[in-house]
């Protein structure tokens, strides 16, 4: 127990509701099993950067990894021992085929985070909601292991409602009296991931930081097998990393002034609070250094998206001053990207992209679609969002008493 800088041990904790708390027995099946690790004791260490380049030092010893992300694996470490100070976490994911390292790795640094939660070969996904919930730790998951397409998409549930607070997942349970009780499984907390290949959810994509293992053989000194000493090494830097939660988990932080507004919100939103556990200052424009490339792929992928296709066929009919109607705008589309398409694109495929993927309502006039005035906010929005053109100035005019999105060039004439 840790309170105003004062340390000491307990059998319980009576709270001021009169509960009682009393720590998992020592014969746990989850804990004599090494699916849950905890430290021993409260350690003593000589300040937080020594105990980062302890750190650092074992995730070296034994994985193979880029020096930027050696460096965000350590600082992930102890960021995951104060977690729950924060809203939102970032993920990291090793990506490579059998035999890359990325099993090493998820044991390596896992085995230091914060009540790392194994669940790497699991037999079904139902035990993980439970595990995490009562733990509250860190999750350390092999999501190759898990091969059946419904376990997939469950795990893909866990990861989507874990990285922020307040999103629990459902499920309901059968009660004694065989009633249907709902309940809510808290999910929320840092994840170490290893897969194969990409997610095919983007977003869960976006909130990843990625490694890829496996591009040239491990250093020679690392151990093809994990001497004994490596438990024993790991149990002595989790007793430190409990002192440091216990002085670190409540100081107070700004993210607002660490954000970078330059980044893809995303990008920004998911580095944030790993950025606000770095003290050291080169370390910070490294991590954000990387955090920039990242918004950087993500840019160049919106470019190349069909949603950019669509809005630039858009665009192009704005800036030469046309009224924006679904089958001018489908036109435009097929004269510039049709033949990348099996199919030609026709107006009613067109009017449902532009409802579905752009969110724009088109209206009817005088027998034909267009966009109206009522979305030129989101239409300059989505402009500015995907890098589409200078837009310019934005009116609207009054044609047979309905009023469409025109330009000034239009407007003008």
């Amino acid at each position: 127990m840790w309170k105003d800088g004062d340390l000491h041990v307990a059998r319980t904790v009576l709270l001021g509701d009169g509960r009682r708390l009393v720590p998992y027995s020592a014969g746990n099946n989850l804990l004599a099993h090494g699916v849950v690790l905890l430290p021993a004791e409260p350690r003593d260490y000589e300040s937080d950067e020594q105990l980062l380049a302890e750190v650092r030092a074992f995730i070296h010893r034994y994985c193979d990894l880029s020096e930027a992300f050696e460096q965000i694996s350590a600082h992930y470490v102890l960021f995951s021992w104060i977690y729950d100070a924060f809203n939102e976490v970032p993920y990291l994911r090793v990506r490579g085929d059998f035999g890359s390292g990325k099993s090493r790795y998820l044991l390596t640094v896992g085995s230091l985070c914060y009540k790392p939660i194994f669940a790497s070969g699991a037999s079904t996904v139902s035990p993980i909601f439970r595990i995490l919930d009562a733990f509250r730790g860190t999750l350390i998951l092999d999501e190759s292991d898990f091969r059946v397409s419904d376990e997939k998409a469950e795990i893909v549930k866990i990861l989507n409602n874990g990285n922020a607070r307040g999103f629990p997942v459902l499920r309901s349970e059968t009660t004694p009296t065989k009633e249907y009780n709902p309940r809510a499984f808290h999910v929320f907390g840092p994840k170490i991931i290893a897969s194969r290949t990409n997610f095919s959810d983007k977003a869960l994509e976006s909130r990843c930081i990625t490694e890829d293992m496996g591009r040239q053989p491990p250093r020679a000194e690392i151990p093809l097998n994990l001497p004994t000493k490596f438990a024993d090494e790991a149990t002595e830097l989790r007793n430190k990393l409990l002192m440091f939660r216990f002085r670190n988990l409540n100081r107070p932080r700004d993210l607002q002034s660490i954000a970078d507004r330059s980044l893809e919100p995303r990008i920004a939103q998911i580095f944030s609070p790993l950025l606000a556990t770095i003290e050291t200052e080169a370390v910070k424009q490294s991590v954000l250094a990387l955090a920039r490339r990242y918004s950087g792929i993500i840019a160049t992928e919106r470019s190349m998206s069909i949603e950019a296709q669509l809005l630039q066929a858009i665009h192009d009919l704005w800036r030469d001053g046309a009224v924006l109607s679904v089958k001018d705008i489908t036109e435009k589309f097929v004269s510039r990207y049709g033949e990348e398409y099996r199919r030609p694109p026709t107006p009613r495929w067109i009017g449902a992209l532009i409802r579905s993927r752009l969110s724009l309502v088109p209206a009817k006039s005088h027998g034909t679609f267009v966009i109206p005035a009522t979305e030129e906010a989101k239409l300059r929005q989505l402009f500015e969002r995907y890098d589409i053109g200078d837009d310019g100035d934005v009116g609207d005019v009054s044609i047979g008493g309905e009023r469409e999105i025109t330009s000034s060039a239009k407007q003008a004439a």
